[in-house]
């Protein structure tokens, strides 16, 4: 599979300049912090439908070529194919998502492998500080260890009953409810434990290292 930044796959450049101009702008910062106790978070927008955003590629992976490696600082580097993916113990959850593009989606249902069970079977080691995401378009993302392990993070494969689709980051991507979901990697294929933070793709091009919504965390 072709990562995004080849010359013969790149991401869509009008689309990459037209969200690094929101960043310079500074385009829907409120400056109006809410406390999380806010069910919508500054500057944004409830949604119905769930819209699709990406870099203008959306890889199609079989499901006998899909492989996830998760590796860097762990006692116990893993690799799972499809179907060691799907016989980890299953989990759900229910949990608003919030776009930097200004919208939110409410109670969305998830089914996948928790962020925690993954801790457990790879076992950080003490030096590992942060979390890398690597996707098959090429792209990656970046969270603080102590993000990643959270009740509500997963691997979701299923969105409401159903696989998630291959717009939508299927047939595996991340989900990180608390945080913009720019930080919710699609189409993830590594999970790689770092010591030191690096900043991923639209970190480097002007959004925030964490990403909060409800302190409108957009932009660095």
């Amino acid at each position: 599979m072709l990562p995004a930044d080849t010359p013969e796959n790149p991401p869509n450049a009008k689309l990459v300049e037209s969200k690094q101009k929101w960043a310079e702008e500074g385009r829907l910062m409120t400056g109006n912090p809410a406390p999380r106790a806010d069910r919508l978070p500054p500057g944004q927008r409830e949604v119905k439908n769930w819209p699709v955003l990406d870099l203008g590629i959306q890889p199609e992976i079989g499901l006998d070529q899909w492989e996830l490696t998760i590796d860097g600082l762990v006692e116990n580097p893993t690799i799972w194919g499809w179907a060691q993916f799907k016989s980890q113990p299953p989990f759900t959850d229910v949990s608003d998502i919030h776009c930097v593009t200004a919208w939110s989606r409410y109670d969305n249902h998830w089914e996948g492998v928790s962020a925690r069970h993954i801790l457990e079977v790879v076992k950080p080691l003490p030096e590992a500080r942060h979390v890398v995401f690597h996707s098959y378009d090429g792209y990656t993302t970046n969270v603080a260890l102590s993000v990643f392990d959270d009740a509500d993070v997963l691997l979701a494969h299923g969105w409401e009953g159903k696989p998630i689709t291959t717009e939508h980051g299927g047939p595996v991507r991340v989900i990180i409810p608390k945080f913009y979901f720019w930080k919710s990697a699609k189409w993830v294929n590594r999970i790689e434990f770092v010591a030191e933070d690096r900043p991923g793709f639209w970190e480097e091009r002007g959004y925030h290292n964490e990403g909060d919504p409800w302190t409108e965390q957009r932009y660095s």
